[in-house]
């Protein structure tokens, strides 16, 4: 186990592309000796160790990390930390960045997010929770159309339908069985990741992701299209204010629940006539936020996460963060997100300086090549002066890629999008 100043080793735990971008910023850290992840993907495999494990096994992962003798643990992905993966980890004496399975009720549960919003006066949406067909109808005609209607757990970030048709609301409620229906946001959303041990919290840069599959917004929602930081749209003071009325009051209700919050706390806003408003908070890392936001870090992410996860973050100062924009756009197998077709062989060309492919869905065939295995297949992310040069060059090098099955939003950062949100906000 390291100490003091010496370089630490650090465990990744999952395999898509938050985890890829994680794990490459981590290991860009001096203070960082050595990464692993588990299980990882072809990408990781490139600068880390992979080991096979199964994520939602506490017993197994900290097992792993002892074995391993890491400084510290890093969770990626919601369903281990709902799992309590972290309090297993915490349990064999070793550093883990990420809530326990009490505090990750924050997202595991909707309605539980919801009653500590209220509790703590965080501005938000009205809500109602429903469980049974009557009181879903009678929630939707107290709010109207749209209709938003959430299930209450988790649901890999396809749980959300937001629609003017009350069938379709009704019968995703219905599926879902307990949901939170609330009042439709009126504004453009923004992402404030916030790391936090608990007590102190530092935000990262804010960026805006793109949910439905198609260009315009057209299309079921999916996991996230693309990616990009900064928002120059973005009111000046916007992120002082959430800190102070959403961050910091949410911390201290969960503090005083007996489950403080340490990890990375996701601010999903609303930027509304009234203010900011809460659409949701995520426990971990947003996807695909973090490929975006990373690249411009420019403070060691391993140390920042361990500080977070020793309790130190007070003794650090605030992220240095680079004035480069970066835009993230998604390349997915066809299908998606219904039934993605795999097994699609991808020819991948050097990158350019400035531009990654960091892997959310890939895998190796019985030939060593590299092919598709999930919906969300890889997310090109480029740096650049700004916007505008950092889109073209994450496009120029998707035109290089030969996916045939693959596809992606042509108008991810757009200036015309920009130019719309500026307009709206006035």
């Amino acid at each position: 186990m390291s100490s003091g100043s010496d370089p630490i080793t650090v465990l990744v735990v999952g395999s898509g592309g938050r985890e890829h971008a994680l794990a490459l910023a981590i290991d860009q850290d001096p203070a960082v000796a050595a990464v692993h992840v588990a299980p990882g993907n072809p990408g990781t495999a490139s600068f880390a160790t992979n080991h096979r494990v199964d994520i939602l096994d506490g017993t197994a992962v900290a097992a792993l990390a002892a074995e391993l003798g890491v400084d510290l643990v890093v969770i990626g992905p919601e369903a281990p930390l709902v799992a309590g993966v972290a309090d297993a980890v915490r349990g064999r004496g070793i550093a883990c960045f990420g809530p326990s399975a009490a505090a990750a009720r924050l997202e595991g549960s909707k309605a539980f997010a919801k009653r500590v919003m209220a509790d703590a006066g965080v501005p938000t949406a009205r809500s109602r929770v429903a469980t049974a067909p009557a009181q879903a109808a009678a929630a939707l005609d107290e709010f109207g159309a749209p209709y938003v209607v959430k299930a209450d757990g988790l649901a890999a970030g396809k749980g959300v339908v937001v629609t003017d048709d009350r069938r379709t609301a009704l019968d995703h409620a219905a599926e879902c069985g307990r949901v939170v229906i609330e009042e439709y946001l009126d504004g453009p959303e923004a992402s404030l990741f916030v790391i936090t041990d608990g007590t102190t919290a530092v935000p990262l840069p804010p960026a805006q992701d793109f949910k439905r599959v198609g260009d315009g917004d057209e299309g079921p929602n999916t996991g996230g299209m693309g990616s990009y930081t900064p928002l120059p749209w973005l009111p000046a003071g916007t992120v002082e204010q959430v800190m102070a009325e959403v961050v910091e009051p949410t911390l201290a209700r969960m503090r005083t629940l007996g489950t403080p919050f340490a990890g990375l706390l996701y601010v999903g806003l609303a930027l509304t006539e009234a203010g900011p408003r809460v659409v949701e908070f995520n426990a971990r890392f947003g996807d695909p936020e973090t490929e975006a936001i990373l690249p411009r870090l420019r403070t060691g992410l391993g140390a920042l996460l361990h500080a977070a996860a020793t309790g130190a973050l007070a003794d650090r100062g605030a992220p240095e963060v680079s004035d480069e924009a970066c835009v993230g756009v998604v390349l997915a197998a066809r299908g998606y997100p219904g039934s993605p077709v795999k097994g699609c062989v991808i020819g991948l060309p050097p990158a350019p300086d400035g531009v990654h492919v960091i892997h959310a869905g890939t895998a190796l065939d019985d030939r060593g090549r590299l092919v598709s295995a999930g919906g969300r297949v890889l997310v090109v992310v480029a740096t650049g002066a700004d916007i505008a040069d950092a889109r073209e060059r994450a496009y120029a090098h998707i035109a290089r890629i030969d996916f045939t099955d693959g596809f992606a939003r042509s108008d991810i950062a757009s200036q015309a999008r920009l130019d719309a949100i500026a307009a709206r906000l006035g």
